[in-house]
């Protein structure tokens, strides 16, 4: 785009709500989205991951796959192989109560949410196995097509869900070993055994690429970026892990080193790298899935983006892990390689870092030499005995923001701050004195807005007043990563109030020059 200045809004893709939707934002929502975000003047739309989760799994972090997308977010009354009564057909009497209710819900409920989906887009296959594949029409050979062109990883993705739902959902570690170490009469008999169900999959695949291809192609057409974000790794009782177990380590579990909110540091449980093995292939599984990142978005943010320079590990039941590589020239030639490698296969798209937390100069040093931008959070932003930096003075490479969507927005922050750090704010926010939550927020958005850094991101709470979080890092309850717009988007764009808060955060941001 012609200005480099550009303001973003945050929201997962769970979160959008329509007056349409299933429960949880779709795919096809996204354009609405696009523009309600347009009203407030922001050109960017920022997504946590939607790849594809287990059932009962809530997290975007803890997907069974680094490459597909999840059916939850399917639009289904876009399937060209549904109408109105096939859909009301297969949802039958208790789905459309539980449609109903799951519309009205403040939070995604997950389960009931899948199970209808899941229902519907089954019928949607079977009417397409029917009236194309059986045929041998020309969507059946698009869908061949698209099999064809994402074979690197939708293959092993639709075997390995054919065969967890064959074993009762349970993963790959627990099935028989012929199954779980692919032995390849195992595997080809499997496939012959399980081919309606594989096919289903990647039926579901092709539809949800289809409606995301076309999705992005109308934001751009809006002139709206979207911008998605890359976790680090991948779970262990993945399809990645399954088919390319030589390439993680899983003799040890990946974390955090120890830091002054946890003396023994953190656990994640998930595998590690093998980077000499990724080495013989030259990353190829890395390079294969930030191509497929470029292909989704027009930027993308690297979670954890110090694991590329060094990875903490755990030993299985050891209190203490060590740092992989060993010593910082290594972590500094191991960091640069896999960044560079990532840029290349970026290509049009633009990476960026999620360096947040203890982050070692030289890999700081490393970024800015590859013009990669990282994060400035502002209420993190400080000088030892010299207050609060100024975001004036950021980077201009750079994401600037106030959250991200493991804290609060605006408005709890500033509940939690030490007084003095309220008042040096409010100055640098000329804020009046005994102003409203409402201005002040409005007011602290000003002051992200102006900073030097070229991208802003605001949390959707934040365009709204809302103080709602979308996840608390070290808890498990039903408010993480459930989180849904308080109203539809069509009632938002009629609600006189909001209208008049982005307003002026529209004026905040178009004097910004954003």
């Amino acid at each position: 785009m012609a200005n480099s200045r550009v303001a973003g809004v945050t929201i997962p893709l769970f979160s959008i709500r329509t007056r349409r939707d299933w429960g949880i934002g779709q795919i096809t929502d996204l354009p609405a989205c696009a523009a309600w975000i347009q009203r407030a003047g922001h050109r960017l739309l920022q997504l946590l991951p939607v790849h594809e989760l287990a059932g009962g799994e809530t997290s975007p972090y803890g997907a069974r796959t680094a490459f597909g997308l999840d059916p939850i977010y399917v639009g289904l009354e876009a399937v060209p192989d549904l109408d109105a009564a096939a859909i009301d057909e297969a949802l039958g009497d208790e789905g459309r109560r539980t449609l109903e209710r799951v519309r009205g819900e403040p939070r995604v409920d997950y389960p009931a949410v899948r199970a209808i989906k899941e229902k519907v887009l089954a019928r949607g296959f079977e009417r397409f196995y029917a009236r194309e594949w059986k045929k041998d029409t020309a969507r059946a050979g698009q869908l061949r097509a698209f099999v064809d062109e994402q074979k690197a990883w939708a293959a092993d993705l639709a075997l390995y869900v054919a065969l967890r739902e064959r074993r009762a959902g349970y993963g790959w570690e627990s099935w028989p070993a012929a199954e779980r170490d692919r032995d390849p009469r195992t595997m080809a008999e499997a496939k012959k055994e399980l081919e309606l169900p594989i096919l289903s999959h990647q039926y579901a695949q092709w539809i949800l690429h289809t409606q995301w291809n076309r999705a992005q192609g109308e934001l751009r057409a809006m002139g709206v970026e979207l911008m998605g974000d890359l976790p680090f790794i991948i779970g262990g009782e993945s399809a990645d892990v399954w088919s390319r177990r030589g390439q993680f380590r899983q003799d040890v579990s990946l974390g955090a080193p120890p830091d002054a909110f946890s003396e023994d540091g953190q656990d994640w449980g998930l595998p590690a790298y093998n980077w000499a093995a990724m080495d013989a292939d030259d990353l190829s599984w890395l390079r294969a899935r930030t191509r497929h990142a470029a292909s989704l978005y027009d930027r993308f943010r690297l979670d954890h983006v110090i694991g590329y320079f060094r990875q903490y590990v755990k030993p299985h039941g050891a209190k203490r892990g060590t740092f992989d590589p060993p010593g910082e020239p290594a972590q500094l030639v191991r960091g640069e390689r896999v960044m560079r490698a990532m840029q290349e296969e970026a290509k049009g798209a633009r990476i960026i870092a999620e360096d947040l937390g203890v982050i070692p100069p030289f890999a700081r040093e490393t970024l800015t030499k590859l013009g990669i931008p990282g994060y400035r959070v502002i209420p993190w932003e400080k000088d030892d005995g010299k207050g609060f930096r100024d975001p004036h003075h950021y980077p201009v490479v750079s994401v600037a923001t106030w959250s991200t969507h493991d804290t609060a927005p605006i408005g709890g922050w500033w509940d939690e701050l030490p007084e003095g750090d309220r008042q040096e704010l409010a100055r640098m926010a000329h804020l009046p004195p005994n102003v409203s939550d409402g201005e002040r927020s409005v007011a602290l958005l000003g002051l992200l807005y102006a900073s030097s850094s070229e991208l802003t991101l605001s949390l959707a709470a934040e365009l709204l007043g809302q103080k709602d979080r979308i996840n608390t890092p070290g808890t498990v309850d039903a408010t993480n990563w459930t989180y849904r717009l308080p109203m539809a988007l069509e009632d938002l764009e009629k609600h006189a109030g909001v209208n008049e808060r982005l307003d002026r955060i529209r004026e905040l941001v178009k004097a910004s020059g954003r």
